[in-house]
């Protein structure tokens, strides 16, 4: 296990130093000091299946619908973006897991002034490696998620852009009423995500964003489990590094793991969710 560890953590090392070289060479023009926009307030309704197909394979079924505030509709605002993200698991082990799929993301076009098209699909290849680690009587997450995606302006006949997404997670699940992660527990969830991002159209802003989140959890059953939270995020402007744009989101979660094998051929639970 501390093999695998050390070898994720040299390959991010690896990608952020590149990054963060490439960009520093370019001569893009950046504002005397950074400049960080009035933050924007968003809505996030999410919901995450792990299906179990067979011993080690699981089907990974995310659906996200997600909220932003306009001029006109302040904090609830309108639908920003729908997700449908996709992807087939591997059961590595009780604590590590690796998956890969798909994404279609449909973005809305929420300026109101706009006179563009209201509607553009974003395509995604994206994979995963996660590991868990228990800590006394919380477990600990370490997620590394490699995104390359495809997006398109709201400008008629605009041109996709293809980037490349590098995130690391860490999070840690701590139950509050009681010694272990169990039904009828309440947990809370600190998390802390790093997503870079590379390409021909990133000009020094390689930080596409810095997401700090506190949930409160509920596991209803071994098969379901509720949260809510809220999270502060904030990254460079894709046009201009100097730039900052920043969010308050509340974030609602339900978490789902149905599982139609035969009761003999069911592994005993795992760590292996979102």
């Amino acid at each position: 296990m501390n093999s695998i560890f050390k070898t994720f953590g040299c390959l991010l090392l690896l990608v952020f130093t590149n990054i963060l070289t490439t960009y520093a060479q370019d001569k893009t023009e950046l504002p005397e000091e950074a400049v960080y926009k009035d933050p924007k307030t968003k809505v996030w309704l999410n919901t995450y299946g792990n299906i179990r197909i067979s011993k080690r394979l699981f089907w990974d079924a995310q659906t996200h619908f997600r909220f932003e505030e306009t001029k006109n509709t302040p904090f609830l605002g309108q639908v920003g973006q729908i997700y449908n993200r996709h992807a087939i698991g591997y059961i590595y082990s009780k604590k590590v897991s690796f998956r890969a799929g798909g994404v279609v993301r449909i973005n809305f076009n929420t300026d109101e002034s706009s006179t563009d098209r209201n509607v553009v699909p974003e395509w995604r290849i994206w994979h995963q490696y996660q590991f868990a680690q228990p800590v006394y009587t919380a477990m600990i997450y370490h997620r590394i998620r490699i995104e390359h995606r495809w997006t398109q302006g709201f400008a008629e006949n605009s041109e996709y852009i293809f980037r490349n997404r590098w995130r690391y997670m860490f999070r840690a699940k701590i139950p509050l009423t009681g010694h272990k992660l169990e039904p009828k527990t309440f947990y809370v969830s600190p998390e802390a995500e790093l997503i870079m991002q590379s390409g021909k159209a990133v000009v020094a802003s390689p930080m596409e964003d810095l997401r700090l989140t506190t949930t409160i959890g509920y596991i209803l059953t071994p098969r379901l489990t509720f949260a809510a939270g809220a999270m502060y995020s904030q990254g460079q402007d894709l046009a201009n590094g100097g730039f900052y744009k920043q969010n308050w989101t509340l974030r609602f979660h339900m978490y789902y793991s149905p599982d139609f094998r035969k009761v003999k051929n069911k592994l005993p639970a795992i760590h292996f969710d979102d």
